[in-house]
């Protein structure tokens, strides 16, 4: 099982089978629209716009997808998998902009804290791309 296995909607309401990235290396971002850590959209733009040429791609669960449950008994299926990838306390979510990077085949390769800016993962996402 990888994430290419789970589908979710986008804020247009269409279902995306998440294989659509396979081949790209993927930062899974539980977002929020307010909340102290909204800052790092400009940082994730700034991200995707320096390595989107070479296969990273971010996916916000607000700006792109609908909004989901990512704890809980009503969690989305893609975020119990993501949470499910390694010990609880290293993979559980905590707060907004949790954030999980994945390899070009699918694979959970980290969950990264809130608090870590995007810039401050750069070099773990130009290591996936090369």
């Amino acid at each position: 099982m990888s994430v290419y296995d789970f589908k979710a909607k986008t804020i247009r309401g269409e279902e995306i089978s998440l294989e659509t990235y396979k081949g790209k290396v993927l930062l899974i971002v539980n977002t929020a629209s307010k909340c102290g850590l909204t800052p790092q959209y400009e940082g994730l733009q700034a991200l995707y716009e320096r390595y989107k040429d070479e296969g990273l791609v971010i996916l916000g669960f607000l700006p792109l997808f609908a909004k989901v449950d990512v704890i809980g008994d009503n969690a989305h299926p893609l975020f119990k998998y993501l949470t499910s990838r390694g010990p609880a306390e290293q993979f559980d979510i905590k707060w907004n902009f949790a954030k999980f990077l994945v390899d070009r085949e699918g694979n959970v390769v980290e969950r990264i804290d809130p608090q870590v800016t995007p810039a401050e993962i750069e070099g773990k996402i130009k290591s996936l791309l090369a």
